[in-house]
């Protein structure tokens, strides 16, 4: 669970990392999750877009993404959503306290 001040310094860090995922109308599936994973070990990082022709509210979108991913959503703001999940193998971010 993030604090307040955690989520501010993540959000700050987002402003300047591009989108990587899009999410349209076939919606989540087990290949996007597997590669969401595989994002989050690398990056810690992510930022995914929610489309407009999706059936899915972003809010869901991401409330789904962070049981199945273990995660922590930072912020869903429109269509974007941006997830944390520091690395196992090499974390990159240092949390404030």
């Amino acid at each position: 669970m993030l604090t307040s001040k955690q989520r501010s310094y993540l959000r700050g860090l987002a402003n300047s990392i591009p989108t990587i995922f899009q999410i349209g109308k076939e919606g989540i599936n087990e290949n996007l999750v597997k590669q969401i994973l595989d994002a989050l070990e690398a990056r810690e990082l992510i930022k995914i877009s929610v489309l407009n022709n999706s059936l899915l509210d972003p809010k869901e979108v991401a409330n789904e993404l962070v049981v199945m991913v273990e995660g922590d959503v930072v912020q869903v703001i429109g269509n974007k959503i941006i997830l944390y999940k520091p690395s196992k193998k090499d974390p990159k971010i240092m949390l404030p306290l």
